[in-house]
């Protein structure tokens, strides 16, 4: 291999299947759905190391913070995040990403991968991801492709030029794309054995796609090199610039290139992939018992058979009797109880409760901020009560409201106050009055989360009644 690969990492998305757990605040790559890390940092942490540059990462401006806070824990430097003004979906993301690498090297290789997928084996990828270097050197766009287990209808698929066989990693030439298919034409080219399903994972030089997309998607260059080189850089990351973004065609990489394109490669990975795409793939991939039972946190399964428990919350005890083919989702705030055979439909748990304006469609229990998180313990009549947590060094900006006074006592760490002209150091079991109208401001000066208990009381308790003087995270 000459030269290290650049993995560009998508990481925008709000998947709705995986609700409760996913939601458009807070989406799935950022939760720890297998394993004790996300698998984000999972992804982060697979495209990194000998031979990988540091990544390029697409994301949006609500979760740039998650994004480097997630990176840090994961003991990976990220490279450019560019933040997307809005979705416009793979096209305009990978082109932006290609246009940034090639103002430094425009023969550089780069490894497309979404943030959210989940690969039980490393070794295997990364061997699979060398054996297409050669491919893609040599200007073919390189396409992973992964043999199917069973009649799968929520993926596309690859029709290589010869059949893969096993999964002997190696480049090899590439048909055709396939759509989704019908659960027949699934079946179908599950017998004939020569498919593969499209794991959206691409490898490429940075020429090669930029010319792939001047033949077959031009009207996408003006805008998103309007966007790249109008970006403005804020706190380490480059915004690109909203307007010329806003002017690029909403359109997936594989309708924009891939499908038009006739230098194509696959190469077979088998490396025990999956796309988390449903909460049937996570009961798949978190190892079922012999009775094909998996549980997860404090959930117990009495007499079930193919089911999965999943309670998020450690005080919520989970329990399932006589179930077959159920999923069963508890959260604090919401409980999904379903059919196996339904999990594709969960996004449609969540229009519905978007039809009826419930919170719980997108809004997270925990509310993460660049600071830390806080979460609402109790809501009541002119009274609110929250468990906020600092990070290390972290501040909130210096603020004031208009509706409401707060009480804050520490339970864990301390706390350096500011209440208009009165700063002070506040120590695990005392407390601080903030008056309605008060300018104040909260840090953490400790090297260890600082924990403390909010108590609101006002007129008005929401999130919009704040008004912002000071903020290291330049938020208006």
């Amino acid at each position: 291999m000459t030269g290290d690969i650049t993995p560009v990492i998508m990481c925008g998305g709000s998947g709705t299947r995986l609700w409760p757990l996913s939601r458009k605040s807070y989406p799935k790559q950022f939760s720890k759905l297998i394993g004790p890390s996300s698998v984000f940092q999972q992804t982060a942490q697979r495209l990194s190391g000998p031979g990988y540059a540091p990544p390029v990462i697409l994301t949006t401006s609500d979760f740039r913070f998650i994004v480097t806070e997630q990176m840090a824990e994961a003991g990976v430097d990220p490279g450019a995040i560019l933040i997307e003004p809005e979705g416009r979906n793979t096209g305009p993301a990978v082109l932006a990403s290609a246009l940034w690498l090639a103002r430094d090297n425009p023969d550089a290789l780069m490894l497309v991968a979404p943030s959210d997928h989940m690969v039980a084996d490393d070794p295997a990828f990364r061997a699979a991801v060398l054996a297409g270097v050669s491919a893609a050197q040599a200007g073919q766009i390189v396409t992973f492709g992964i043999k199917p287990t069973h009649a799968e209808t929520g993926y596309g698929y690859l029709e290589p030029g010869e059949n893969p066989g096993d999964d002997a990693p190696r480049a090899i030439p590439l048909r055709r794309f396939v759509e989704k298919p019908d659960k027949a034409r699934a079946e179908a080219m599950l017998e004939a054995g020569n498919y593969l399903w499209n794991a959206g994972i691409f490898l490429f030089s940075v020429r090669t796609i930029l010319e792939a997309f001047e033949a077959h998607a031009p009207d996408l260059i003006a805008p998103v090199r309007a966007a790249v080189d109008g970006g403005q850089p804020d706190l380490g990351f480059l915004r690109l610039d909203p307007g010329a973004w806003s002017d690029a065609r909403d359109i997936s990489i594989d309708y924009a290139v891939m499908e038009r394109s006739h230098s194509l490669s696959v190469v077979p990975l088998g490396a025990g992939w999956s796309d988390l795409g449903g909460w049937d793939a996570v009961w798949r991939e978190s190892g079922p018992d012999a009775r094909g039972v998996a549980t997860s946190g404090a959930a117990t399964a009495l007499d079930c058979d193919a089911t999965l428990l999943r309670s998020e919350d450690e005080g919520l005890e989970l329990v399932g009797l006589g179930l077959r083919d159920i999923i069963a989702v508890a959260m604090p705030d919401a409980v999904l109880v379903a059919d196996k055979s339904r999990a594709q439909d969960v996004k449609d748990v969540v229009a519905a409760l978007k039809a009826k304006q419930a919170k719980q469609a997108t809004a997270f229990p925990k509310d993460h901020r660049p600071w830390g998180w806080f979460e609402s313990l109790v809501l009541g009549d002119r009274f609110q009560v929250k468990r906020i947590v600092v990070h290390p060094g972290a501040a909130l900006s210096l603020q004031s409201h208009t509706h409401r006074a707060e009480h804050w006592i520490v339970v864990s760490g301390t706390a350096r106050v500011t209440v208009d002209d009165d700063v002070r150091l506040v120590s695990e079991n005392q407390s601080v009055y903030v008056p309605l109208g008060a300018r104040h401001r909260l840090e953490n000066p400790g090297k260890l989360p600082m924990v403390l208990i909010e108590v609101q009381t006002g007129a008005y308790l929401g999130e919009d009644d704040i008004i912002r003087y000071e903020d290291v995270y330049a938020r208006s």
